[in-house]
Protein backbone atom coordinates (compact mmCIF):
# COMPACT_ATOMS: atom_id res chain seq x y z
CA UNK A 1 0.00 0.00 0.00
CA UNK A 2 1.32 3.43 -1.11
CA UNK A 3 1.86 5.49 1.51
CA UNK A 4 -0.55 8.64 -0.37
CA UNK A 5 -3.16 5.71 0.42
CA UNK A 6 -2.06 5.15 3.79
CA UNK A 7 -2.49 8.80 4.28
CA UNK A 8 -5.94 8.58 2.82
CA UNK A 9 -7.16 5.84 4.45
CA UNK A 10 -5.96 7.44 8.11
CA UNK A 11 -7.74 10.56 7.09
CA UNK A 12 -11.15 8.87 6.40
CA UNK A 13 -10.94 6.80 9.64
CA UNK A 14 -10.19 9.52 11.78
CA UNK A 15 -13.40 11.30 10.39
CA UNK A 16 -15.53 8.55 10.74
CA UNK A 17 -13.86 8.37 14.27
CA UNK A 18 -15.05 12.34 15.06
CA UNK A 19 -18.57 10.98 13.64
CA UNK A 20 -18.63 8.38 15.85
CA UNK A 21 -17.90 10.53 18.79
CA UNK A 22 -20.13 13.14 18.21
CA UNK A 23 -22.99 10.31 17.78
CA UNK A 24 -22.54 8.29 20.75
CA UNK A 25 -24.13 10.76 23.64
CA UNK A 26 -27.10 11.57 20.84
CA UNK A 27 -27.88 8.23 20.00
CA UNK A 28 -28.46 7.41 23.36
CA UNK A 29 -31.42 9.13 23.81
CA UNK A 30 -32.45 9.73 19.81
CA UNK A 31 -31.37 6.14 19.04
CA UNK A 32 -29.60 5.15 15.65
CA UNK A 33 -30.85 7.30 12.88
CA UNK A 34 -29.73 9.12 10.03
CA UNK A 35 -30.78 12.12 11.35
CA UNK A 36 -28.21 11.78 14.42
CA UNK A 37 -25.67 10.82 11.94
CA UNK A 38 -26.03 13.83 10.36
CA UNK A 39 -26.33 15.71 13.61
CA UNK A 40 -22.86 14.07 14.58
CA UNK A 41 -21.00 15.10 11.13
CA UNK A 42 -22.20 18.76 11.25
CA UNK A 43 -21.22 19.21 15.15
CA UNK A 44 -17.80 16.77 14.35
CA UNK A 45 -15.80 19.74 13.23
CA UNK A 46 -15.08 17.25 9.70
CA UNK A 47 -14.76 19.24 6.18
CA UNK A 48 -18.52 18.78 4.89
CA UNK A 49 -18.09 17.52 1.22
CA UNK A 50 -21.17 19.38 -0.43
CA UNK A 51 -24.32 18.31 1.86
CA UNK A 52 -24.77 16.57 5.27
CA UNK A 53 -26.06 13.51 3.36
CA UNK A 54 -23.14 13.22 0.68
CA UNK A 55 -20.73 13.22 3.08
CA UNK A 56 -22.53 10.52 5.27
CA UNK A 57 -22.68 8.69 2.16
CA UNK A 58 -18.81 9.12 1.67
CA UNK A 59 -17.87 7.69 4.95
CA UNK A 60 -20.43 5.58 5.80
CA UNK A 61 -21.95 4.48 2.36
CA UNK A 62 -25.11 1.79 3.95
CA UNK A 63 -25.98 4.40 6.73
CA UNK A 64 -26.41 3.57 10.23
CA UNK A 65 -25.15 0.08 10.03
CA UNK A 66 -22.01 0.79 8.69
CA UNK A 67 -21.53 3.52 11.39
CA UNK A 68 -22.23 0.45 13.88
CA UNK A 69 -20.21 -2.10 12.32
CA UNK A 70 -17.05 0.80 12.24
CA UNK A 71 -18.01 1.11 16.35
CA UNK A 72 -17.80 -2.28 16.53
CA UNK A 73 -14.66 -2.85 14.80
CA UNK A 74 -12.86 0.00 16.75
CA UNK A 75 -13.82 -2.01 19.99
CA UNK A 76 -12.45 -5.09 18.87
CA UNK A 77 -9.20 -3.53 18.58
CA UNK A 78 -9.30 -1.91 21.72
CA UNK A 79 -9.94 -4.99 23.14
CA UNK A 80 -7.46 -6.55 21.80
CA UNK A 81 -4.85 -4.35 22.44
CA UNK A 82 -5.58 -4.10 25.68
CA UNK A 83 -4.90 -7.89 25.86
CA UNK A 84 -2.11 -7.52 24.06
CA UNK A 85 -0.56 -4.90 26.55
CA UNK A 86 -1.80 -6.70 29.96
CA UNK A 87 0.57 -7.53 32.78
CA UNK A 88 0.38 -9.80 33.65
CA UNK A 89 -1.07 -12.15 31.30
CA UNK A 90 -3.77 -14.71 32.50
CA UNK A 91 -2.14 -18.05 32.26
CA UNK A 92 -4.87 -20.29 32.26
CA UNK A 93 -7.06 -20.78 28.82
CA UNK A 94 -10.68 -19.95 30.74
CA UNK A 95 -9.21 -16.54 32.25
CA UNK A 96 -7.71 -15.82 29.17
CA UNK A 97 -11.21 -15.95 27.28
CA UNK A 98 -12.85 -14.11 30.36
CA UNK A 99 -10.28 -11.34 30.05
CA UNK A 100 -11.20 -10.86 26.46
CA UNK A 101 -14.79 -11.03 26.55
CA UNK A 102 -14.96 -8.65 29.80
CA UNK A 103 -12.62 -6.30 28.61
CA UNK A 104 -15.27 -6.25 25.57
CA UNK A 105 -18.30 -5.44 27.47
CA UNK A 106 -16.63 -3.09 29.98
CA UNK A 107 -15.63 -1.06 27.04
CA UNK A 108 -19.25 -0.13 26.62
CA UNK A 109 -19.99 1.09 30.10
CA UNK A 110 -19.90 4.88 29.27
CA UNK A 111 -21.95 4.62 26.53
CA UNK A 112 -24.14 1.91 27.90
CA UNK A 113 -27.64 3.53 26.19
CA UNK A 114 -26.21 3.98 22.84
CA UNK A 115 -24.83 0.70 23.14
CA UNK A 116 -28.76 -0.52 23.93
CA UNK A 117 -29.80 1.43 21.54
CA UNK A 118 -27.39 -0.42 19.25
CA UNK A 119 -28.10 -3.39 20.05
CA UNK A 120 -32.04 -3.09 19.34
CA UNK A 121 -31.22 -1.24 15.99
CA UNK A 122 -28.89 -4.75 15.09
CA UNK A 123 -31.91 -7.17 15.90
CA UNK A 124 -33.98 -5.63 13.28
CA UNK A 125 -34.44 -8.55 10.72
CA UNK A 126 -32.97 -6.31 7.98
CA UNK A 127 -29.83 -6.03 9.93
CA UNK A 128 -29.60 -9.73 11.27
CA UNK A 129 -27.10 -10.74 8.54
CA UNK A 130 -24.65 -7.48 9.48
CA UNK A 131 -25.52 -8.42 13.22
CA UNK A 132 -24.00 -12.32 13.18
CA UNK A 133 -20.90 -10.94 11.13
CA UNK A 134 -19.91 -8.44 13.81
CA UNK A 135 -20.55 -11.19 16.13
CA UNK A 136 -18.79 -13.62 14.52
CA UNK A 137 -15.67 -11.13 14.19
CA UNK A 138 -15.79 -10.30 17.90
CA UNK A 139 -15.52 -14.11 18.37
CA UNK A 140 -12.97 -14.51 16.01
CA UNK A 141 -10.71 -11.75 16.98
CA UNK A 142 -10.69 -12.94 20.56
CA UNK A 143 -9.71 -16.50 19.24
CA UNK A 144 -6.70 -15.09 17.38
CA UNK A 145 -5.58 -12.79 20.03
CA UNK A 146 -5.11 -15.93 22.07
CA UNK A 147 -2.82 -17.38 19.06
CA UNK A 148 -5.60 -19.42 17.63
CA UNK A 149 -5.22 -19.37 13.94
CA UNK A 150 -7.02 -23.01 13.03
CA UNK A 151 -9.12 -23.38 9.31
CA UNK A 152 -10.72 -26.59 10.26
CA UNK A 153 -13.85 -27.54 12.11
CA UNK A 154 -12.60 -26.47 15.15
CA UNK A 155 -11.99 -22.89 13.70
CA UNK A 156 -15.82 -22.55 13.48
CA UNK A 157 -17.22 -24.79 16.59
CA UNK A 158 -14.95 -22.46 18.86
CA UNK A 159 -16.21 -19.07 17.37
CA UNK A 160 -19.88 -20.58 17.19
CA UNK A 161 -19.37 -21.25 21.00
CA UNK A 162 -17.94 -18.11 21.92
CA UNK A 163 -20.38 -15.87 20.12
CA UNK A 164 -23.07 -17.43 22.41
CA UNK A 165 -21.21 -16.38 25.43
CA UNK A 166 -20.51 -12.93 24.07
CA UNK A 167 -24.15 -12.32 22.96
CA UNK A 168 -25.76 -14.04 26.07
CA UNK A 169 -23.13 -12.16 28.43
CA UNK A 170 -23.77 -8.78 26.67
CA UNK A 171 -27.75 -9.20 27.36
CA UNK A 172 -27.15 -9.86 31.11
CA UNK A 173 -25.41 -7.36 31.28
CA UNK A 174 -27.65 -5.20 29.88
CA UNK A 175 -30.54 -6.07 32.30
CA UNK A 176 -27.38 -5.80 35.03
CA UNK A 177 -28.80 -2.79 37.81
CA UNK A 178 -25.01 -2.19 38.56
CA UNK A 179 -25.82 -2.13 42.34
CA UNK A 180 -22.19 -2.99 43.51
CA UNK A 181 -19.33 0.04 43.18
CA UNK A 182 -16.28 0.06 40.98
CA UNK A 183 -15.12 -2.76 38.58
CA UNK A 184 -17.72 -5.09 40.94
CA UNK A 185 -20.26 -2.74 40.23
CA UNK A 186 -21.79 -5.42 37.18
CA UNK A 187 -20.86 -8.24 39.56
CA UNK A 188 -23.80 -10.60 38.50
CA UNK A 189 -23.15 -9.95 34.96
CA UNK A 190 -19.15 -11.40 35.34
CA UNK A 191 -20.64 -14.38 37.73
CA UNK A 192 -22.86 -15.09 34.89
CA UNK A 193 -19.93 -14.93 32.08
CA UNK A 194 -18.16 -17.43 34.61
CA UNK A 195 -20.62 -20.01 34.24
CA UNK A 196 -20.69 -19.79 30.79
CA UNK A 197 -17.00 -19.83 30.32
CA UNK A 198 -17.75 -23.17 32.51
CA UNK A 199 -19.90 -24.59 30.00
CA UNK A 200 -17.36 -23.57 26.93
CA UNK A 201 -14.64 -25.66 29.12
CA UNK A 202 -16.86 -28.67 29.59
CA UNK A 203 -18.05 -28.40 25.84
CA UNK A 204 -14.25 -28.13 24.47
CA UNK A 205 -13.99 -31.83 26.64
CA UNK A 206 -16.73 -33.38 25.07
CA UNK A 207 -15.79 -32.46 21.72
CA UNK A 208 -12.24 -33.51 22.34
CA UNK A 209 -13.40 -37.35 23.29
CA UNK A 210 -15.97 -36.87 20.14
CA UNK A 211 -13.15 -35.97 17.50
CA UNK A 212 -12.56 -39.71 16.85
CA UNK A 213 -16.19 -40.77 15.61
CA UNK A 214 -17.00 -41.26 12.17
CA UNK A 215 -18.89 -38.15 11.97
CA UNK A 216 -18.46 -36.06 8.62
CA UNK A 217 -17.82 -32.52 9.10
CA UNK A 218 -18.76 -31.40 5.53
CA UNK A 219 -22.31 -30.43 5.79
CA UNK A 220 -21.72 -27.96 8.66
CA UNK A 221 -18.61 -27.14 7.78
CA UNK A 222 -20.53 -25.39 4.75
CA UNK A 223 -23.04 -23.93 6.95
CA UNK A 224 -20.77 -22.13 8.99
CA UNK A 225 -18.42 -20.67 6.09
CA UNK A 226 -21.81 -19.15 4.68
CA UNK A 227 -22.16 -17.46 8.40
CA UNK A 228 -18.71 -16.69 8.12
CA UNK A 229 -18.76 -15.15 5.14
CA UNK A 230 -22.09 -13.80 4.23
CA UNK A 231 -23.96 -14.04 7.27
CA UNK A 232 -27.56 -15.68 7.35
CA UNK A 233 -29.59 -13.91 5.58
CA UNK A 234 -28.03 -14.33 2.09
Amino acid sequence: MSALKDTVEAKFDDDRRKVLAAALPAAAFDGWTLETMDQAIETSGIEIKGTLEATRLFLFPEGVIDLLDFWSDELDQAMAKAYAEANPKPSKIRDKVTFLVRSRVDSLRPYREAARRAAGTLALPTNAGRASQLTWRTADRIWRALGDDSTDFNHYTKRATLSGVYLSTLGSWFSDPGEAEGNDRFANTWDFLDRRIDNVMQFEKIKAKAKDLPISHEPLLEMLAKLRYRGPSS
